[in-house]
């Protein structure tokens, strides 16, 4: 089996996407993650999830990690509170979205 990379988390994100828990949510997440990740956006918006390369002008939540510690935070090898305190992963602005999201996807 490959290693997973953040390209596939990326783009089995909308199939793990939990459109009831997404309910009244209108989003764009921006992901920086690092040069081996790269730049995606998320949008939820009416029930439903995309995720594509790039950059959005005006994210509601900006989240910054290496690619190898949000994989460790998906797979449930790196405790998000941890990765948080120790400064792994950085989130700005809408910090209620970003605690919401865990909610959202199936993992």
């Amino acid at each position: 089996m490959s290693p997973l990379t953040v390209e596939t988390l990326m783009e089995r994100m909308p199939g793990a996407f939990i459109p009831e828990k997404g309910e009244g949510v209108d989003a764009k997440i921006q992901f920086h993650l690092g040069e081996e990740g790269g730049d995606w956006v998320v949008t939820i918006r009416e029930g439903t999830c995309t995720a594509e390369r790039g950059v959005t002008e005006e994210p509601k939540l900006t989240i910054t990690a290496e690619a190898q510690d949000y994989i460790d935070i998906i797979t449930g090898k790196l405790n998000p509170m941890t990765a948080l305190a120790n400064q792994q992963v950085k989130y700005k602005g809408d910090l209620n979205l970003a605690m919401k999201m865990m909610s959202m996807f199936k993992t």
